[in-house]
């Protein structure tokens, strides 16, 4: 039997093989030739010539990505209050209610859309005497602001939209978490005359936590490489007062064809992504461990 081994184990690295190698191609190869280029001058055509770290120092000394840094941590900050509070709130509203699906499905319909599509259709409604301002002008108000003209209300309008798109899920996330929960305890918790928020404290959130670490990564890694939203509302503009670092990116490879530049800006938005997704479940999974 043991002499079988090493065949069943070569068989088994041949069935794995053909994933490992797509992912190779596919995933690491492509990585790695974007560290590559990040320490290059390449502008598409012709070879890579090395230049060190002088991207990285260039990127760093641009006001355009430290604009657009900003604007990705105002992303992270708006992603985490409002959709997933929302999306805590609906589900908290709607668990225990008769029909509370259907209170919840007109939330979950938007995540169906595409996120250019959630773009041109807030562009609609947001856009200089758009539906939003003709609303306003009807009952009265004649100074209406210029919702995708002036920063940071650009990027504050367009985390409402990403929030009309994402709070749905949110909440069927948070509720199938709460429906999850043993009856007998929040029982015996009312029983003891918890209600409210003290119930909610108490109870319902320190059992939601599990659910809660992988809602919250997901956003923050989603807000992070926000992208299509912006494209489809305001390109990054006007001039690239509204980019978030993955417009940032794209602008600067595939537009402008600094393509150096462009990589220096992807590895430097994984390596944040890496980082923030580890830190954060570093320290929910220590305080796990401490409960």
């Amino acid at each position: 039997m043991s002499a079988k081994k090493p065949q069943y184990r070569w068989a088994a690295r041949g069935f794995v093989a053909p994933g490992v190698i797509l992912v190779a191609v596919l995933l690491y190869l492509p990585l790695l030739w974007t560290v590559f280029l990040s320490f290059t001058d390449y502008n598409g055509l012709g070879d890579p010539t090395w230049t060190g770290l002088s991207n990285y120092q260039e990127m760093f000394e641009d006001p355009d990505f430290l604009n657009s840094l900003f604007n990705t941590l105002l992303w992270v900050a708006g992603t985490l209050i409002i959709p997933v509070g929302l999306g805590l709130a609906l589900a908290l509203l709607t668990w225990n209610l008769r029909g509370g699906v259907w209170l919840r499905l007109p939330f979950l319909i938007p995540y169906a859309i595409s996120g250019i599509g959630v773009g041109l259709i807030w562009s609609f409604v947001l856009q200089s005497n758009g539906a939003l301002d003709q609303a306003l002008h009807f009952f009265g108000i004649a100074d209406t602001p210029r919702w995708l003209l002036d920063a940071p209300l650009n990027t504050i309008v367009m985390i409402v939209a990403a929030a009309w798109q994402g709070v749905g899920v949110n909440a069927l996330l948070f509720t199938i978490g709460l429906q999850s929960i043993p009856k007998e305890p929040l029982e015996a918790a009312r029983l003891d005359g918890a209600r409210g928020f003290r119930l909610f404290g108490s109870m319902l959130w320190p059992m939601l936590r599990p659910l809660t670490t992988v809602v919250i990564g997901l956003s923050i890694v989603a807000s992070l490489k926000t992208f299509d939203i912006v494209l489809g509302m305001t390109k990054g503009g006007p001039g690239r007062v509204s980019e978030t670092l993955a417009l940032t990116m794209y602008n600067d490879t595939f537009v402008n064809s600094q393509y150096g530049l462009g990589s220096a800006i992807a590895v430097f938005l994984t390596v944040v992504t890496l980082l923030a997704s580890i830190l954060y479940l570093r320290q929910q999974l220590s305080k796990k461990n401490e409960i």
